[in-house]
């Protein structure tokens, strides 16, 4: 791909589409990568995750009288659209006419791009699985103190867990901002407004997921890890708005040229 010119930052799928098109692989018959590629065919396929759902079938989901997936998962997702779109400006960009000494500066943040985007995928079904893991722990049995000891200890593991997921939707998708930073100053200017859609998609992430970091620490045995993770999310929601707030300004600015 670099001899080509083109963009590293791209997805799994559309690597490996490339691949099998460079070496011929669909020429005597159609290559199905889920059955030729031995990592594919040993991941477990006997539950679908919330992330290989058509777009349709998520909303109707979500929709659902299901207590999950909820706001968790929706704000991975839509951190993962924000993230997306950055990603989407970087590749175009790169392949801007007359940009070519540029190539690599914005593949370089495309491939970063495409570890956000692939772990906030991730924290979709992350979310939801937590949230299963505090049921099942409330579910546990009570009737002697042993059990209730370790029913204890597994709603504390389970609720902990619970935290950490949006704190890491938070984490990443905070992180996803600088991309669409840079890409409001730097990427094509025809695709600015995608980028502040970006930015907008990742504000969206933090403060939703913070949302669900402060209903989960209610009630949390631990006050000192409460304290530290809901200082560490004010912090990140008031950087993020912060760095949105300039991002707004910028593609407002190019508007209005």
């Amino acid at each position: 791909m670099k001899k080509q010119g083109r963009s590293l930052g791209i997805s799994e799928k559309e690597i490996i589409r490339i691949a099998v098109k460079s070496l011929g692989l669909d020429e005597l018959s159609p290559f199905d990568p889920d059955k030729k590629i031995i990592e594919y065919l040993l991941e477990n396929h006997t539950q679908k995750s919330l992330v290989q759902n058509t777009l349709t079938e998520f909303a109707n989901e979500t929709a659902s009288e299901s207590p999950a997936p909820g706001g968790g998962s929706i704000s991975a997702y839509v951190g993962s659209l924000g993230v997306s779109l950055g990603v989407m400006v970087a590749n175009l960009s790169a392949h801007k006419k007359g940009w070519d000494d540029k190539i690599d500066f914005f593949s370089d943040w495309a491939e970063k791009g495409q570890t956000l985007k692939d772990e906030l995928l991730r924290l979709v079904d992350a979310d939801t699985n937590a949230f299963k893991e505090i049921m099942d722990a409330f579910a546990l049995p009570k009737s002697t103190d042993e059990e209730k000891a370790q029913r204890k200890q597994a709603i504390h593991d389970a609720t902990k867990g619970a935290i950490e997921v949006p704190m890491a939707v938070m984490r990443t998708s905070f992180e996803a901002m600088s991309l669409l930073l840079e890409m409001v100053k730097s990427g094509n200017p025809n695709s600015v407004t995608d980028a502040g859609v970006g930015a907008l998609c990742c504000v969206t992430a933090i403060r939703g997921a913070f949302m669900n970091v402060k209903i989960n620490c209610k009630g949390f045995s631990d006050v000192a890890y409460v304290q530290n993770v809901v200082s560490e999310g004010e912090k990140i929601v008031q950087q993020a708005l912060m760095l949105e707030e300039e991002i707004e300004k910028i593609v407002s600015s190019l508007l209005d040229q």
